[in-house]
């Protein structure tokens, strides 16, 4: 297993729209070993192989308390069921050391197929709810950022760019 780059705003890359996964081989579980440790290694709960420039529709999450319950979601999608929006302060493994309330559906109705191309369904509420929308979004090339005013994407833009000048 590898650590991967995780890809931070404003790389153009983060804006790619992922293609639909057709291949289900050991490259493609290789890659899903690599994007656990790569999210556990980042202390998130959450990685879409957009973020790791793999412009694939795969992401994987683990929102368990021991973070040991990793979910992989293969050619994800989902449906709103409750249409009450729950506010949460979301991060991102992309955009460092920021958090901002963004408000969300609650409930919804996830489709995805495993590692094995097998199809499976789940409702999912909380935590995990927001967790699979975050990543779908990162999938259809949009992050939390673009829910926020302009002002403060701009602010978060400029301090991240600030930090990577820093450090190139």
């Amino acid at each position: 297993m590898a650590i991967l780059q995780i890809l931070e705003f404003p790389d153009p890359r983060l804006r790619k729209i992922a293609i639909p996964v057709s291949v289900f081989d050991a490259r493609l579980e290789v890659l899903i070993a690599d994007m656990l440790e790569t999210m556990y290694e980042a202390q998130g709960i959450g990685l879409a192989a957009t973020q790791v420039n793999v412009h694939k529709r795969l992401m994987v999450l683990d929102v368990s308390e021991n973070k040991d319950s990793p979910q992989v979601f293969i050619n994800p999608s989902f449906e709103v069921i409750d249409e009450d929006l729950f506010d949460y302060d979301e991060g991102c493994l992309s955009v460092p050391g920021f958090y901002e309330t963004v408000s969300r559906p609650q409930t919804i109705h996830a489709r995805a197929q495993d590692y094995q191309g097998q199809e499976f369904e789940l409702t999912a509420e909380g935590i995990l709810s927001i967790c699979v929308q975050h990543e779908i979004d990162h999938l259809n090339g949009k992050l939390f950022v673009d829910y926020l005013s302009t002002l403060k994407r701009q602010r978060i833009r400029a301090k991240l760019e600030k930090e990577h000048k820093k450090t190139a």
